[in-house]
């Protein structure tokens, strides 16, 4: 008689594997949940009503929930008061901005990486221009206008409107491609795919990690958008300088002038971001593109949580102006050109080196082929880390976070006379006070986050290129032995 042979178990399979990361369903679920109501906390608990962080956060014994409401301006319609139509209206109406200039400027096709069905998909790369074009009609409307144009008063007066749209949009965005994933199907002629990371069969794993790995998506006029790629780099990463840019006109607005440490975080980070956008055909050889389905993790993360969270230094800095001089500024310039050198540099070599390894350039690269036939670089600027561009990228944070200082303000009526205040143009008193170092939780929270964030995406990769390189990947490290800081880790 024959033996019963047990039944497969494809979420048993899956785990061992693939595995679960971020926690699995408890630590996605958390995310998923969690990092939205840490965006409305940083909002509130730094204001410019009352200060960062709200007086009555410093006096937890005698703290009241009317008095904290009073003082992180919380809307008198309630939770009501967090969205409008007006704002939703506008920010859809900035996407729909960007995706037809994604249509009508002229652009650059190329195609990706090679698929596991042996085809490659096709993508549209004119990010670049759509930022200027948008970034002029700002400039433009800035030279006529100044600190007045409705476009800067807009975001100042509706920022936490502007934020919970974006927030109802990733939320949306991450549903539509999580049920419309179950149409994928083998063999599919337009090389759609399942990502094996957001195949777990459990759900809310699913829909943070992303369960189709490249979602394409046809609009009326503006034709084919490859969701993952377009996300990336248009609406979330332009939003970032637009945000910045917004908040020195309402710092001028407040004050009447505009500070060296506002302006040097603007124009450091528009120059990160644009660097970013100028280098798209770069994203293809990226983890999110040739690994991660495109979930809540990636929908969130480029449209709520990169311009929102990233943007707020500037934010800080709108309220609580500070005044570098010129040591301060050599200083933080020192820590933006290693950065910015280490990951550009780093990166550019990477990306020769991969599409044309016979390159001049990359001529004199080391490498170790591996028995896939890839080649794995062992001298040049990967020689010296697996992941120098995450130091370089680290080190660049630091420029974002140090002119913020020793952060921390609270705001006090007109006439208060209190010794070295920073009064407003409408009389209102800027003090440092007993709030002073706390408000470094906000200003230098990106510095640790990135950290975290970079330890944990070379975790990643290593784990992955573990499983596809096999003893190869082994001799690779022992050979580059840092991870990410020379010397150190």
């Amino acid at each position: 008689m024959a033996s019963k042979s047990k039944k497969s178990n494809p979420a048993r399979s899956w785990r061992e594997s693939h595995g679960y990361e971020f926690g699995g369903p408890f630590g996605t679920a958390a995310i998923t949940f969690g990092l939205p109501i840490l965006c409305y906390v940083f909002t509130f608990a730094c204001n410019d009503l009352s200060g960062c962080p709200a007086p009555s956060l410093l006096s937890p014994k005698t703290l009241s929930v009317e008095q904290l409401k009073a003082e992180v301006g919380w809307p008198e319609d309630g939770i009501w008061g967090l969205a409008s139509w007006k704002a939703t209206g506008w920010t859809v109406a900035y996407y729909l901005f960007s995706a037809l200039l994604y249509r009508i400027l002229p652009a650059t096709e190329v195609e990706g990486t090679v698929l596991s069905t042996g085809g490659r998909l096709k993508y549209r790369f004119n990010a670049f221009s759509s930022a200027t074009f948008t970034l002029a009609i700002c400039l433009a409307g800035t030279i006529s206008m100044g600190a007045e144009f409705p476009l800067w008063t807009f975001i100042a007066d509706n920022y936490l409107q502007i934020l919970s749209a974006n927030i109802i949009i990733a939320y949306a965005l991450a549903t539509f491609v999580y049920v419309r994933s179950f149409s994928v199907k083998p063999g599919d002629p337009q090389h759609r795919l399942l990502a094996i990371g957001g195949c777990s069969g459990n759900l809310i794993y699913d829909f943070y990690m992303g369960r189709e790995l490249n979602p394409r998506v046809t609009l009326p006029f503006i034709g084919e958008i490859d969701i993952k790629e377009w996300m990336e780099l248009r609406p979330g990463m332009l939003g970032w300088a637009i945000l910045n840019f917004a908040f020195i006109a309402k710092q001028y607005r407040t004050f009447g002038f505009v500070s060296d440490s506002i302006v040097l975080i603007s124009a450091v980070q528009t120059i990160y971001i644009l660097d970013g956008i100028f280098m798209e055909p770069a994203i293809l050889t990226t983890i999110d593109i040739i690994n991660d389905g495109f979930g809540f993790m990636l929908s969130f993360g480029d449209l709520v949580w990169v311009p929102f969270i990233y943007s707020q230094q500037a934010r800080y800095l709108s309220t609580h102006p500070v005044h570098l001089g010129w040591l301060g500024l050599t200083g933080v310039s020192a820590f933006l050109i290693a950065g910015f050198s280490t990951f550009r540099l780093s990166n550019s070599q990477k990306n020769i080196f991969r599409t044309n390894p016979d390159d001049p350039r990359v001529a004199h690269i080391s490498y170790i082929e591996t028995k896939t036939g890839s080649r794995l670089m062992t001298s040049g600027w990967w020689g010296i880390a697996r992941h120098i561009n995450y130091f370089g990228d680290w080190l660049q944070s630091w420029s974002y976070a140090l002119p913020t200082g020793f952060a921390g303000y609270v705001i006090l009526s007109a006439g208060t006379g209190a010794e070295g205040a920073i009064k407003t143009l409408d009389g209102r008193e800027i003090v440092q006070g007993p709030a002073k170092y706390w408000g470094m939780i906000f200003t230098y929270f990106y510095v640790l986050y990135f950290a975290v964030l970079l330890v944990h995406r070379d975790s990643r990769d290593d784990e992955k290129c573990a499983k596809k390189y096999g003893e190869d990947w082994e001799k690779y490290k022992s050979i580059v032995k840092y991870k990410i800081i020379p010397g150190i880790y």
